[in-house]
């Protein structure tokens, strides 16, 4: 019996030495989502917001274990709302059918974020860097996700799937720059 609990005691101190879980909700209200798109010739590179809906992060220490991101596709912004509208209908983003994006963390390793996105209703792997910090109250996230819109069903004027385009083709690339807070 002796001998069982000086087995033990060294696995129940590395247990109890291990970080507490704290769950973070992301703040909508501060956090901040820019999308660039860009033409596929020339230097045209359209740019707007989108806002969070909700999400969550959950941590051991710094360490990031898990998280969950929903983006209300509804707010995507630009200053001419012609064009903001064209994205929020069925050619791209389709918004009253998919009314939100989610993206779920399954990794965090090296400031490298792994993860699935649902977009438009399709699944797929991502993978981007991810800054973060302390903040007062909880933690910033920042980074840039680049992303293929056409692996998503996003084909409207992609050179890939049209021919003879010209200046209308858009190119399948496109990059959401996110400063999140979590509290």
């Amino acid at each position: 019996m002796k001998k069982l609990l000086i087995l033990l005691l060294p696995c129940l101190a590395l247990l109890a030495a291990r970080p507490a879980t704290t769950t973070y909700r992301l703040d909508a209200e501060t956090s901040a989502l820019t999308w660039t798109g860009h033409a596929e010739a020339g230097s045209w590179a359209p740019q707007g917001t989108i806002r969070l809906r909700e999400g969550r992060v959950l941590t051991d220490g710094q360490t990031v274990r898990a998280a969950r991101v929903v983006v209300d596709m509804i707010t995507i912004t630009h200053e001419k709302a012609d064009l903001a509208e064209h994205l929020r209908g069925a050619d791209f983003f389709d918004v009253s059918k998919y009314p939100t994006a989610v993206f779920e963390l399954t990794e965090f390793h090296g400031g490298q974020a792994t993860g699935t996105l649902t977009l438009k209703g399709v699944t797929k792997p991502v993978a981007f860097p991810v800054t973060v910090t302390p903040a007062p109250g909880g933690l910033r996230l920042r980074g840039t996700a680049n992303l293929d819109r056409t692996q998503f069903g996003i084909n409207y004027n992609s050179t890939a799937f049209f021919q003879n385009l010209g200046s209308y083709a858009i190119r399948n690339d496109f990059q959401i720059a996110f400063d999140v807070l979590a509290r």
